[in-house]
Formats: structure tokens, C-alpha cells, sequence
């Protein structure tokens, strides 16, 4: 059993990584592995088990990827004013176990319930554990962008195993077992959470105090729990219908920007300034993951159609490395990469923000660049080059490194207490932008 610890003394730690740090890296990890996992069988499922045209199939994953990241606004809201981050991260867990359960029980009769199932329990999981990690450091300690690196890896390490043994298990063997793999990695995730929880001390508790005559507001957390199990019905038909994603977006978009112009209004003119720069911040990263998150819907079935299976010398399935080998390349750099961050901060060069994301544009084109060169080495069949395609890849994940987990920091420096689970959710929020057309990557 860890021992209770204040938050002071969590902060106060020596070296580069609080232990703490380690325990929310391994239940991240496996929770990425059911996420990425998940995602990477999506769009293929689509096509080859409910046989989904192309285009129908890649507006599907679209809008499931849109609800999953718009939920983690919505998760980070209730851990901000009702669960805490703890709360939050149990629920999500739980919601997206079931869900993984209820795909490998029948993924073909049960498919829209499964997912609606994980889509809300990410949505509460997602935003308020990298939330937790930003609350290991002091507001003012540089290792803090060098930290949420190491936490990077984790999380590739988690998509690198889903990405590539999911699909691969699915596509072999069977899609149930493929589901409940999932299913079996999210429960070690949230199992390795329960074990470690003891150590963050005052962190991730709920913002709710005790009523007046001793009895907690336990209320308030069923309501939460209840309603998140009612809209599930909601979810379900506009998942499987996606004429109404682009209603949903256009409804929570402006409320979700009036809710924060709203709650500015209860912070100083410092504060403001604060939200208004991570505001300007989350802007730019829409575009960034516009392109990024192709991965799994256009480069998917780019890399099923139109790549050969020889990467190096060896023989390995596209999809398996269209899913996994971003992942591979971020956990090799980004603790190498977390560490020169340090050094650079050490001798007063480090970048700053600012810098850092704007290398990570200029990574993101060059990889673009790349995956269009493609078109030069494809036979008449239009097969192209595994070894050029894994090239691109190689280059956008250092466009990543320079702008994901730095914008995971840069929201935990830049949000107020009481706001920092929904900036968060709204960090993540961007990545719902990915439905450019299969046809742009296609060789011609």
C-alpha cells in the first residue's frame, strides 16, 4: 500500500520523473493499447465485415472519432466540477470495457452499442489523466515539458501493441477475440490505476466538499453516472447516422466557447490572458491533426489498397504498420527528446512553445511531402513503396513530438485550477477534424 502523501511533497521530487509519473505512464499505456487498438480495426471492420462502401466506411470513422474526442470536453467538464480527475478515470475505464465486452460478444449485431459504450468512457478517461500529470509538477518546473514526453511514450507504447496486435489478431483469427483483447487491456489500465491511486495524495479528488451536516454529495455523482448510461441511446443513432455529427458539432462547438468566454469572467486579467493564449494554442492544432489523424481512415485503406508488404527486407502487413510504426519512432524519441529538453533548459536555450510548435508544422509538411512521393514508386497496379510511406512517418513523428505532448503541458501551465479538465478535453477536441478524402493519397 502507498503511503498518503501531500501534494508539496509529490512536487518536491528529485531527478527528472516523479514515481507517480510511472504509474499514471503504465495505466495510460494499456489504455492506449485498447484505444488504438479499437481505431485501428474500425474503418477495415467497416469495410470487410459489415461491408460499408470506402467512402461510407470513412465517414463512419470520422464521426466516431468526432464524438470520442468531443466527449473528452464534456469528461473533463464533470472531473472539473462534480467526480475529480480519479472519479472520472474510473467511470471512463469501466464504460469502455463494457463497451470493448459488448464488441466481443458480437461485434458484427452489436457494433454502434459497443462503440457509443467506449466513446463516452474515453471521453472521461482521455482529458483528466494527462490532466493529472500536469498537476506533478510546480507551476514553474521546467522538466514539466520533459515529463509529459516520458508520458508520450507510454501512451506509443500502448498504440504501437493495440495499433498492430488488434487488427492483425482480428484479421488472422477472429474480430471477437480481437475486441476482447481490448477489453482485457483496459482492465489491466484500470487495475494498475486502482493499485498506484494512494500515492497522488491530494490529487484528482473531487472539487465537492462535504455538506454541512457531514454527508457527502454522492448525488451528484449518481446523476452523473446515470446520465452518462442514458445518452447512450442518443450516442448510438448518431454515430450510425453521420448527418447528424456535423449538427452535434455545429451545437457543442459555440457552447463550448461560450461556456469558457463564461467562466473568464470569474478569473483576473492575468488568468484571462492565460486561457486566451491555450485558446490560440488549441486554434493551431486543428490544423496540425486535420492531416495526422488520416492514419486511420484514409491512410488505412491506402495502406490495405495501394502498398507492398516489404519494409527493410522484411515482410509486414501495411495496415499493421500503418497503425503502429508513428507509435515505434515516438517511443524511441520522445524520451531522448524529453531529455534534451531538459538539457537545453539546463544551459538556458530551450525553445519555447511557440518555437516548438511551429517545428512541428514544418516536420508535418515535409512528412506530406513524403507520403505524396509515393506516387513515384508505384507499379501500374498503383502498389507503392512500404519503405517510402514508413519514411513519412518517420519525419511527422518528430512534428508530433514537438507539439502533442508539449500542448499537453502547455494546458496544464496555462489553465486555471477549476477549468484545467475541460481545457484539457479541449486540447484533444481538434482531433475530430480528419475527413479529407481517401482519393487525395490515392497514386494515380
Amino acid at each position: 500500500m502507498h503511503k498518503e502523501l501531500t501534494l508539496e511533497e509529490i512536487q518536491s521530487f528529485k531527478g527528472k520523473y516523479p514515481k507517480q509519473l510511472w504509474y499514471l505512464f503504465f495505466s495510460e499505456m494499456w489504455e492506449r493499447f485498447c484505444f488504438y487498438g479499437m481505431r485501428g480495426m474500425l474503418t477495415f471492420f467497416m469495410v470487410n465485415q459489415l461491408f460499408m462502401k470506402e467512402d461510407a466506411a470513412n465517414l463512419q470513422y470520422g464521426a466516431t472519432q468526432a464524438f470520442v474526442y468531443a466527449f473528452t470536453f464534456i469528461g473533463g467538464l464533470f472531473a472539473d466540477k462534480i467526480l475529480g480527475f480519479r472519479k472520472s478515470l474510473f467511470w471512463g475505464g469501466l464504460l469502455m470495457i463494457t463497451g470493448s465486452c459488448i464488441l466481443a460478444v458480437n461485434p458484427k449485431d452489436f457494433f454502434f452499442l459497443g462503440l457509443s459504450f467506449s466513446i463516452i468512457g474515453t471521453g472521461f478517461f482521455k482529458p483528466n489523466i494527462s490532466t493529472m500529470v500536469g498537476t506533478l509538477y510546480k507551476a514553474d518546473d521546467s522538466r514539466r515539458d520533459a515529463g509529459f514526453s516520458l508520458f508520450y511514450s507510454g501512451i506509443n507504447i500502448g498504440a504501437l501493441l493495440g495499433g498492430y496486435a488488434c487488427i492483425t489478431i482480428g484479421k488472422t483469427y477472429s474480430w471477437n477475440l480481437a475486441f476482447g483483447l481490448a477489453a482485457i487491456v483496459m482492465t489491466i489500465s484500470l487495475i494498475t490505476f486502482l493499485y498506484t491511486q494512494r500515492s497522488m495524495g491530494p490529487i484528482g479528488l473531487s472539487p465537492l466538499k462535504a455538506s454541512a451536516d457531514g454527508k457527502s454529495k454522492k448525488w451528484y455523482d449518481y446523476a452523473v453516472y446515470i446520465g452518462s448510461l442514458a445518452i447512450i441511446p442518443v450516442i448510438m443513432t448518431m454515430v450510425a447516422k453521420t448527418q447528424y455529427t456535423d449538427w452535434f458539432m455545429y451545437t457543442i462547438g459555440p457552447c463550448t466557447l461560450l461556456y469558457i468566454f463564461y467562466e473568464m469572467t470569474k478569473f483576473n486579467s492575468a488568468e484571462r490572458k492565460k486561457i486566451w493564449a491555450a485558446l490560440i494554442f488549441i486554434v493551431f492544432s486543428i490544423f496540425f491533426w486535420a492531416f495526422f489523424e488520416q492514419s486511420g481512415g484514409s491512410l488505412s485503406l491506402f495502406a490495405a489498397n495501394n502498398l507492398n508488404n516489404n519494409l527493410v527486407g522484411l515482410t509486414l502487413d501495411p495496415n499493421g504498420v500503418n497503425n503502429s510504426v508513428n507509435s515505434f519512432f515516438v517511443i524511441i524519441f520522445a524520451p531522448l527528446l524529453g531529455i534534451l529538453w531538459i538539457w537545453l533548459s539546463n544551459r538556458k536555450k530551450e525553445p519555447n512553445t511557440v518555437v516548438k510548435f511551429g517545428l512541428g508544422f514544418l516536420f508535418l509538411s515535409l512528412a506530406f511531402y513524403t507520403f505524396y512521393a509515393t506516387r513515384f514508386f508505384a507499379d501500374v497496379a498503383g502498389v507503392t513503396s512500404l519503405n517510402v510511406f514508413t519514411l513519412a512517418y518517420f519525419i511527422i513523428t518528430f512534428g508530433e513530438l514537438c507539439l502533442s505532448p508539449i500542448g499537453l503541458s502547455i494546458m496544464t501551465k496555462l489553465s486555471p485550477k477549476p477549468l484545467q479538465g475541460v481545457m484539457m478535453g479541449m486540447w484533444f477536441w481538434p482531433v475530430l477534424t480528419d475527413s479529407m478524402p481517401r482519393d487525395f493519397w490515392a497514386p494515380e
